[in-house]
């Protein structure tokens, strides 16, 4: 017996007395014909599916279903009423990003669902199926029984066929996202963020995530028993996790299943499964590396707050930008300019002003300067969590940026999970989750009133990312992970941690890391976990179109051989390729620059020393082409001195050769492959 017959004998041993159209399992299968889902009932009249690939099961039987605040829960009872199947394939451009263009090619299975009892409620189930995974989402129509919803929790669950390794963070806890990843066993996962990253007992790597978090509230999954993992929605600050009117739609429930780790990261089914483009035209935002002033005031030796070490200062301010200006940077980043730093701001940013500089930092000033000098000022909106207060100034606020020039502008929500500041129109007051329902509208409303002024958000302590980039592209960034400031203060990120976040974090989309220290010191001296080399690395392996270079002016005054690769390295691509990579260990991406020929690599490691060998296939065939090489020294190691040993070398190369580059402990590699003319 095959196993989708295994699975198939599954579902019709738990069928209920239906039409004959409905006596065996719905099935549908990819493009290619290696992704199978299958969607019965059992005796009870509760929905299943499952998902094969190759001929192997990857989720068995598994619910879905709702449970509600006030009203019965959708889950026994249910026929099938109808299916549809239709085929879709459209490649389309993205106006920035790590692929110029992306295919969506798939098989969309839509099946209706009527209670045969009580309410008579019904749904859709629809299944996009591509070559590479699987997405599925959940569609109400408007309907007499359930004109309202009050959703208590989703029964979706995700029954894994095998154990394996799992990578995952923990959810619902009190620093939103800011966690290291978890490496347990899938059937020991206990209450986590998505995506989680699998390798199935036979190799198989599964990503679990969601696609398309619009008015909804996040999804985290908790393992229920063996290898099954339920879905878990954050909370609202009312009783239901999440309240809807009318017809609605939940966002995709998504798997991501691969042969490795690195076909979890080549995959656009996340992008694909979100709506086009709503805003318009996006010419005007142009994808770039920036300076600012940060760094200083992570280490503790600035301050946001005005006074003595006061950071946003007209003189501070002045010499980053002549610092851009010469090295060719675009743009500088100058955090703690405006009123409200002064005192406790953290999870009471109620006094913070977004178009009132304080007394030292002379915003028509700077901005003159700035723009005579060919650089632009990114703005910061730290809003302390007080996210109401800020909708009420979108107006002033993001006029403010545009009137001086700014592109682009930063947002925070520095407070514990659980504590945005929400407050309605009837001054009724409340506490939110960054990640619930609430928060995934205000975000957007965020990225729609800044395009109003050409603007441009990235931001931090922010939602998850899923994908939302392509149907709001000025929402070009966002933080939602462990960064550089972490490599400041004690508790530092392991070495492994960037290739962990290459096949976890990174699947949500663009990160704003902030990379490069080439001093490779954080606050009080103590040494950051990496050589210089893998600071290099990490602008090609860890993407975001604004990618700071967040070291101090004076640091890389001593380290210019270095800086020259942050100098030249793109930050918008035609095409990335995954070389190699195993989670937690080690990871190589190529991409190629927008528009150009120059192609740039990033190797980086673990604590562990190894080499990586690839093919440099990618080139053009034909072509003569230089690599400058920048490597770990010999002696190179995070745990000494030596973790600033690197060499910088040159040699010819062409589509045929390939490469093999030994990264040091905490080590990497950078690599720029021009075209010789």
């Amino acid at each position: 017996m095959t196993v989708l017959s295994r699975i198939a004998a599954v579902f019709a041993a738990l069928l209920i007395a239906l039409p004959a159209a409905a006596q065996v399992p719905v099935r549908a299968s990819s493009p290619d014909g290696l992704v199978v889902v299958e969607v019965g009932l059992d005796g009870d009249g509760r929905a299943a599916y499952a998902v094969s690939r190759k001929g192997k099961p990857i989720i068995t039987p598994s619910r879905l279903g709702f449970l509600f605040t006030d009203v019965a829960k959708i889950d026994r009872s249910l026929a099938i009423t109808g299916q549809e199947t239709r085929d879709f394939d459209q490649t389309w451009q993205q106006p920035w990003g790590e692929w110029s263009k992306i295919r969506n090619h798939y098989r969309e299975l839509k099946i209706q669902f009527k209670e045969t009892k009580g309410l008579g409620r019904v749904f859709t189930v629809t299944f996009r199926i591509y070559d590479d995974g699987v997405g599925f989402r959940y569609d109400f129509p408007d309907q007499p029984n359930m004109h309202h919803a009050n959703i208590a929790e989703e029964l979706t669950e995700f029954a894994f066929a095998q154990d394996g390794t799992a990578w995952w963070k923990p959810a619902f806890l009190w620093n939103r996202e800011e966690y290291l990843y978890n490496k347990t066993a899938l059937s020991a996962i206990g209450t986590a963020d998505t995506p989680v990253s699998i390798k199935l007992a036979d190799g198989t790597h599964v990503a679990l995530h969601e696609a398309a978090l619009v008015d909804y509230s996040g999804m985290a999954v908790a393992r229920t028993e063996g290898n099954t993992l339920r879905a878990q929605l954050t909370p609202g600050a009312g009783g239901p996790k999440v309240v809807k009117h009318g017809a609605w739609t939940t966002p995709w429930r998504t798997l991501i299943i691969a042969d490795n780790a690195a076909g979890l990261y080549m995959s656009h089914l996340m992008l694909n499964l979100n709506e086009p483009n709503k805003l318009g035209d996006m010419s005007w935002f142009k994808p770039g590396k920036f300076v600012g002033v940060w760094w200083n005031m992570i280490k503790g030796e600035w301050t946001w707050a005005r006074g003595p070490r006061h950071g946003a200062t007209n003189e501070h301010v002045k010499r980053y930008i002549d610092f851009a200006a010469a090295q060719g940077i675009p743009q500088v980043l100058v955090e703690g300019w405006n009123v409200g730093w002064d005192g406790d701001w953290f999870g009471n940013g109620w006094d913070m002003d977004f178009a009132k500089p304080v007394e030292d930092f002379d915003a028509d000033m700077l901005a003159a300067y700035a723009k005579k000098k060919g650089v632009r000022l990114i703005g910061h909106h730290e809003t302390g969590g007080a996210a109401s207060h800020y909708e009420n100034q979108f107006d002033t606020a993001f006029k403010f940026a545009a009137d001086h020039g700014y592109m682009v502008v930063k947002t925070g929500y520095v407070t514990d999970a659980g504590q945005i500041e929400r407050v309605d129109a009837d001054g009724t007051k409340y506490r939110e989750w960054h990640e619930g329902q609430w928060m995934s509208n205000h975000l957007i409303r965020v990225a729609e009133a800044a395009y109003k002024y050409r603007i441009a958000i990235d931001s931090h302590e922010p939602i998850k990312g899923t994908g939302l980039q392509r149907t709001w592209p000025n929402w070009v960034a966002r933080e939602g992970m462990r960064g550089m400031e972490y490599n400041s203060w004690a508790g530092k990120n392991p070495p492994e941690h960037e290739a962990n976040i290459v096949f976890t974090r990174m699947l949500e989309g663009p990160m704003d890391f902030t990379p490069g220290v080439l001093s490779l010191t954080g606050e009080n001296g103590s040494a950051i976990l990496s050589t210089e080399a893998k600071q290099l690395a990490l602008y090609v392996v860890i993407y975001s179109p604004v990618v700071m270079a967040a070291d101090t002016p004076e640091n890389y005054a001593q380290h210019m051989p270095a800086f020259k690769f942050i100098r030249d390295v793109a930050t918008d691509w035609d095409e990335t390729r995954v070389l190699n990579g195993e989670i937690g260990d080690y990871v190589t991406i190529a991409r190629k620059e927008r528009g150009g020929q120059t192609w740039f690599l990033g190797a980086v490691g673990d604590e562990q020393a190894r080499t990586v060998a690839f093919a440099l296939d990618f080139l053009t065939p034909g072509k003569r082409y230089v690599a400058e090489i920048y490597r770990d020294g010999d002696d190179a190691d995070y745990r000494t001195e030596k973790r600033h040993a690197m060499v910088i070398e040159q040699r010819p190369v062409t589509a045929k050769d390939s490469m093999t580059l030994r990264l040091a402990p905490g080590g990497g590699a950078a690599v720029r492959f021009w075209l010789v003319k």
